[in-house]
This record gives C-alpha cells, sequence and structure tokens, in this order.
C-alpha cells in the first residue's frame, strides 16, 4: 500500500483507528499485530506507534475524549453550577447522544466483547480509568470553589461511572433489549450522583 499520507495528522490517525478496529473484530485483539495494523492503514509500524504508544490504545481510543470532557466538566460549568452537577449533566449528555464513551453505542456489543476477550486491554482498561482519575483529581485541585477532597471524589465519581458502565456492558451483551437498558443506565446514572451528593 502506499504510504504519501503518512503525515496527515489527525486523518491519519483516524485511518489507523479504524483498520485497528476492523482487524481486532475479526481475528480478536490478540491475534492482530501492530505491523498487520499498519499494512491495513498503509502506513509504517514507526507511524502507527507515533499515534497510539501502546498496541492496547489502538482499541482504546477514546482515553484522550474521556480526559478532554472532565476538564470541560470542572473548567467549562456555568458559574454557580457545582462540579457534581457538571458531571452529572455530562454523563447523561453522553447517554442520550448513545456515545461510545456511554456504552450505548451501536458498536458497543462487539467492542465490549474484544475487551472481555483479552486480558491485556482488560488491564489497560483499569489503567486508563486510573489516569482518566487522576485527571479529574487535578482539576479539582486547581478549582478554587471547589470545597472537598478531590482524590475521594474523583475515585467515587470514575468508580461508580465504571460500575453502570460495566452493568450496561453486561446486559447489552446477554441481549437485553436495548431501550430497557438504556433506561436503566439513565436510572442508575441519577442513582449514582444521588448517593455522591446525600450519601448510601
Amino acid at each position: 500500500m502506499p504510504r504519501t499520507s503518512e503525515r496527515g495528522g489527525p486523518q491519519t490517525r483516524v485511518r489507523i483507528a479504524e483498520a485497528a478496529a476492523r482487524l481486532f473484530l475479526e481475528r480478536g485483539f490478540d491475534e492482530v499485530t501492530v505491523a498487520e495494523v499498519g499494512r491495513e492503514a498503509g502506513v509504517s509500524t514507526v507511524t502507527v506507534f507515533n499515534h497510539f504508544p501502546r498496541k492496547e490504545d489502538l482499541y482504546l481510543d477514546r482515553s484522550v475524549d474521556a480526559a478532554d470532557l472532565l476538564r470541560a466538566a470542572v473548567q467549562d460549568r456555568p458559574s454557580g453550577v457545582d462540579v457534581l452537577t457538571s458531571l452529572q449533566a455530562m454523563t447523561v449528555r453522553l447517554a442520550e447522544e448513545q456515545h461510545p464513551l456511554s456504552g450505548l453505542d451501536d458498536r458497543s456489543v462487539p467492542f465490549f466483547r474484544t475487551v472481555a476477550a483479552s486480558p491485556a486491554l482488560v488491564g489497560r482498561a483499569r489503567g486508563i480509568a486510573a489516569e482518566l482519575q487522576q485527571t479529574l483529581v487535578e482539576e479539582l485541585e486547581h478549582d478554587p470553589s471547589f470545597e472537598g477532597d478531590p482524590t475521594l471524589l474523583a475515585a467515587l465519581v470514575l468508580a461508580g461511572y465504571a460500575a453502570v458502565l460495566v452493568q450496561t456492558a453486561r446486559r447489552l451483551v446477554a441481549a437485553e433489549p436495548s431501550a430497557v437498558v438504556v433506561q436503566d443506565h439513565r436510572v442508575r446514572l441519577d442513582r449514582l450522583f444521588d448517593a455522591l451528593r446525600n450519601g448510601l
């Protein structure tokens, strides 16, 4: 394949991620090499690693988006809106849009199956969760209006959202009606933030 467009920045990154997703879904994450992803995308292995430092990041490629959403929820919230309210609004918006980060996207079931089948992906997903937790801690530490324990709140928010997401994933993989799962996902988001505000 020609490699004339390796310099293509964001477009190259998208092409690599799409090629990786196709191969991982077809053959399984552990059965595909980075070199094969590069050939499928028409770029060199070096170019793949320039865009994705780890093989796992080729598939779990939305961690940057998730970090940006957390930062925006803290930094860009309207005056008078507390952090929990802003974070809840962000998670609800993701659910309403059926954004991939909500777990409600049409492609979520094959994605979840591929992740569950690969110990490497499961381990990297946990690492990403820890990185996102630290991102939220840092944002809260620099927010003069936040009063509380940044580390504790970030841990509870990320762990709670992960619990909602995992339950949604299990139900979708089990082929429960998507409309029911979506509705329950929203209910559990509300319960999560009610618990964070008021205690269990």
